[in-house]
């Protein structure tokens, strides 16, 4: 619900936070959007493996197919790159030459954890150095390690390569990340695969908006998190007079649009199987709004992530793919009705990706077959 505190502003509860977010990530209901425009609105796809954003697209787009992302990306019409959070994200064009330059101070600060590896090498050259070998062609981090380490052969090779990765926009080239093929990583410059130059840095504020109209309502530190940046307060206090704002239960406030979507609470939200690493559970401070205080940490394991289900807008079990079987792990018994409309919504994940295979469907021990 919604109600107003003392402190000023109204109070958005988790569940009123879940269904403005759900909303945004296209999750309430299925979006007649071109891939092109969902990966825009959505800020790009986690991407540290080639799948993820495949499955998170068939968890959001109305009649996606695995090959329009995979023809986008063989156009170069998208990418993977790292950006956020120092992982890799798959990105428009447009939004590779905007967003790279935008997180680059994130970049510049993740090399002082390297820096006892890189006595003595200067930065700028092995750069101009990096560019010239990537851009004569493409080239493995091996390739790369091995060319800076010649130049360089007192400092640790490893560092040398994450130094070029940081100080460079470098994207994976094609095969690598299309759907069915395969091909090991390979970097190039974003600058020479998309045939023009980035953008400058630019000032946070549009990518505020545009963060809120995909993730909001947020705080600050929503922010910051999902972009591993700093001191982005300043561009929230620039932006406050044409903003709404709210609290959470907590007291945080929360800026949002105007115009953006807030559905009443009780608005139905039907399961979604959604990818490891996928953005809605990555990138906000508090992620109470999707994960249940309960569930804290049980969609990972170590440093790997598991692919996630959504029951009723929240965290509510794992799931993997077996040879001839979708496997479903609940974290707590589901309603028979539950279970029908999970297993109708993995029937229809199963035909969008994987068409005319024929899978299971089983819960622990309960087994029910997908109809092709």
């Amino acid at each position: 619900m919604t109600k107003t505190t003392s402190a000023g502003g109204p109070v958005l509860s988790p569940r009123a936070l879940n269904r403005a977010t759900l909303d945004r990530q296209l999750l309430l209901r299925p979006a007649a959007l071109p891939v092109k425009a969902a990966v825009e609105h959505l800020l790009g796809l986690q991407a540290q493996n080639v799948r993820p954003p495949y499955y998170a697209l068939a968890a959001r787009l109305d009649g996606f197919a695995p090959e329009r992302l995979s023809a986008l990306m063989a156009d170069r019409e998208a990418v993977r790159i790292v950006t956020m959070r120092s992982t890799i994200h798959t990105h428009t064009a447009d939004d590779c030459l905007v967003l790279r330059p935008l997180v680059q101070p994130a970049r510049d600060r993740e090399l002082t954890h390297f820096r006892s590896g890189l006595a003595g090498v200067d930065l700028d050259r092995l750069a101009a150095l990096a560019r010239d070998l990537v851009e004569a062609e493409p080239r493995t981090m091996k390739q790369l390690r091995e060319a800076l380490s010649a130049e360089w052969p007192d400092a640790d090779p490893q560092s040398l390569a994450v130094a070029a990765r940081c100080r460079l926009p470098l994207v994976q080239v094609t095969p690598r990340g299309l759907w069915g093929r395969s091909g090991q990583v390979a970097l190039t410059t974003a600058e020479h695969w998309l045939g023009r130059p980035a953008e400058p840095a630019p000032a946070p504020d549009a990518v505020v908006l545009r963060y809120l109209a995909a993730f909001g309502p947020a705080s600050v530190r929503d922010m910051q998190t999902w972009a591993g940046l700093t001191r982005l307060r300043e561009a929230f206090e620039r932006l406050r007079p044409g903003l709404l704002t709210f609290r959470d239960e907590h007291g945080t406030e929360l800026f949002d649009l105007p115009d953006a979507p807030r559905p009443d609470p009780g608005t139905p939200a039907p399961p979604r199987f959604l990818p490891e690493f996928d953005n809605l559970l990555l990138s906000h401070a508090d992620r109470t709004r999707v994960v249940p205080p309960a569930y804290r940490g049980r969609a990972w394991q170590g440093n790997q992530a598991h692919r996630t289900l959504l029951v009723d807008g929240f965290l509510a079990g794992v799931w993997k793919l077996e040879e001839d079987a979708l496997v479903v792990e609940p974290f707590d018994r589901l309603t028979e009705e539950r279970r029908e409309d999970v297993a109708a919504e993995g029937e229809r994940m199963l035909r969008v990706m994987h068409p005319g295979a024929s899978y299971d469907i089983r819960f622990g021990a309960v087994v029910r077959r997908q109809t092709p």
